[in-house]
């Protein structure tokens, strides 16, 4: 067995738990862009915001997550940096970006380099090393709450090296995805589920380290981008950058553990796995919380809550009832109907010009 097979084969029972756990979620997650699209909307807007801050304080910026609405809105911030604010400024645009056009975003090298570019585009100082690789040893630092750096932590890939294991990592990573599986890895011909592939990928890409800066941030950006395409879909309507901040400290702990182990014979990234893993649950947790009944009218139009509010108040109702009492057109209540069905709030009862409908 060679290195890249032993570091996604002999899964602990632990990870894959979480797995289940998550893909169990994702199954409940149903069509978010049949939803209210207003207030998918605000949410998006509220991630943005939310994970733009936290993504730029772990690397060591000090804006709040007001200081970056504040900014993003135009409102001038001079106690700040000018660095902060043009880090602020970039990682918010590239994310929206990702958000937005996910669907037609490559994964490749050429397409890393692009992001990188666009997340330091509004940096000065970074102009000259913009999408290129590192031509100096760099390592990973950790930083306090107040941007202080308390030390390095791991020692990164040197940069003759980088280009080599870029286009290895890169193409590797993209086979996997693209159900080649196993034999990416140096196995055979099967499967390997995308959560251990991307959480592979960051661990990897993290321990090369292939930028003079940037690399935490575009790693994260890059988390976004890979579970979108593997079918994480509400993963713009959840922060997953928030989550890490709030466990930075085990944020650190996984990858010096799991990188330390790479490159010795006895790679082990299961540290790592299981703290990128429960993060994911979390956000997917978060993600199902807003389609539960105390979040169900953040997501439903007007009238979608109106149809809702009513069959609340009665044991069971025909379309036309509900038409009737809530002064709501018949065909936008049918509407409102497919949407509380997929969401299991209503139930069918009976079938044809009887039928009637109840809240679960």
């Amino acid at each position: 067995m060679n290195q890249r097979q032993s570091q996604i084969s002999n899964i602990p029972e632990s990870v894959w738990s979480l797995i289940n756990q998550i893909d169990h979620l994702k199954g409940q997650w149903i069509g978010g862009a049949k939803l209210n699209p207003q207030a998918l909307g605000r949410l998006k807007r509220f991630v943005l915001v939310t994970s733009t801050g936290a993504s730029t304080r772990i690397e060591g910026s000090k804006l709040s997550d007001e200081d970056v609405e504040k900014f993003m809105r135009g409102l001038s911030l001079q106690k700040f940096t000018d660095r902060d604010k043009q880090e602020v400024q970039s990682y918010f645009e590239l994310l929206e970006n990702v958000f937005t056009s996910w669907k037609h975003i490559p994964f490749t090298e050429g397409i890393i380099k692009q992001l990188h570019r666009e997340l330091l585009k509004y940096v000065e100082k970074d102009e000259r090393h913009r999408g290129e690789y590192k031509k100096m040893e760099n390592s990973v630092e950790m930083f306090d709450e107040s941007g202080k750096s308390v030390g390095v932590i791991f020692e990164t890939t040197p940069s003759y090296l980088t280009p080599k294991r870029m286009v290895e990592l890169v193409e590797r990573t993209a086979d996997a995805l693209s159900a080649k599986g196993g034999s990416a890895f140096g196995g055979k011909r099967q499967e390997v589920h995308p959560l251990i592939i991307i959480g592979n990928f960051l661990v990897e890409f993290l321990a090369i380290h292939p930028f003079q800066d940037g690399n935490g941030r575009l790693s994260r950006v890059l988390t976004n981008l890979l579970l979108l395409k593997a079918g994480y879909e509400y993963v713009p309507y959840v922060s997953h950058e928030k989550l890490v901040e709030d466990n930075k400290t085990d944020y650190y702990v996984a990858l010096r553990k799991s990188q330390t182990s790479l490159e010795t014979g006895h790679e082990n990234i299961t540290s790592w796995l299981e703290f990128f893993l429960t993060v994911s649950l979390e956000q997917a947790r978060q993600a199902i919380e807003l389609l539960s009944h105390e979040n169900i009218e953040k997501i439903l139009s007007p009238k979608q809550i109106a149809v809702w509010r009513y069959v609340e108040t009665v044991d069971e109702a025909t379309a036309g009832d509900i038409a009737k009492a809530t002064g709501v057109l018949r065909p936008t209540v049918s509407q409102a109907i497919d949407v509380l069905l997929r969401l299991k709030k209503i139930e069918r009862v009976g079938q044809g010009r009887t039928t009637r409908y109840r809240k679960v």
